[in-house]
């Protein structure tokens, strides 16, 4: 963990076993969401020494029941990072595979280098992606791409995933964490509360707009911030 005012890194660091996701692992991304949902901040996830995160810990899910399934470990904790109050940008390299694509899938924002390696291989393992894959993949590179990746268990590189839209950008990968905290700079610069509100609206159902957009715009417009900022705009034009 590196903190900041403005943001939170959290570095997946388990290079025994590729970054795998285990219970202490999940453990520790709940705390960490209860500190940003208290103190919101930018969090960038990224895997320590060239891998994002393997997948879950295959020995712990082998031993896991129908009952653990119910509980939705993984997809329990993916589900509080994608709804975090603000931005999430996974900076991705190496392997994100099963639970570590499903992490990344839960971010705003995916940067990647061209050594990254997406893809959902738990059919194979006789189950399947049940953290996120089934309905965020869709959202993101569309129905019938998601269809392909995960009925056939394919694995597809940094320019399919930059084609499809699954990653914003690629990058060197000693270049990979300083365009994720360029990325988060430009968050920075922006007003927190329009950010905030911002991310909520755009993880609102359909159904939703545009009312939401309005009572959320409605709080921003009588806010001294906005006030604040269209006045150092206009000052700014005059000169």
């Amino acid at each position: 963990m590196e903190t900041a005012d403005d943001r939170v890194v959290a570095t997946l660091d388990r290079p025994e076993v590729r970054n795998a996701i285990d219970q202490a692992m999940v453990d520790e991304l709940h705390a960490l969401c209860a500190e940003l949902e208290a103190n919101p901040r930018t969090l960038i996830v990224t895997g320590a020494d060239g891998i994002f995160a393997a997948g879950a810990d295959i020995a712990q899910l082998r031993e896991r029941t129908g009952d653990d399934a119910r509980r939705g470990i993984n997809a329990t904790v993916f589900d509080r990072i994608r709804h975090l109050p603000m931005p999430v940008i996974a900076a991705v390299d190496g392997f994100a595979l099963g639970g570590g694509a499903e992490l990344a899938y839960a971010a705003d924002i995916r940067l990647g280098t061209p050594r990254v390696r997406f893809g959902n291989p738990e059919p194979g393992l006789g189950i399947i992606a049940a953290a996120g894959a089934s309905w965020r993949l869709p959202e993101i590179v569309g129905h019938a791409r998601a269809s392909e990746l995960l009925l056939t268990a394919r694995v597809i590189d940094a320019d399919e995933a930059l084609s499809w839209g699954l990653l914003s950008s690629v990058h060197e990968p000693d270049e990979l964490l300083p365009a994720a905290h360029a990325v988060a700079d430009r968050i920075a610069a922006n007003a927190v509360r329009a950010t905030i509100l911002t991310k909520r609206a755009l993880l609102a159902p359909r159904a939703d707009h545009p009312a939401i957009d309005g009572e959320l715009q409605a709080e921003l417009f009588d806010s001294a911030d906005k006030r604040a900022r269209m006045t150092a705009f206009l000052e700014r034009k005059k000169k």
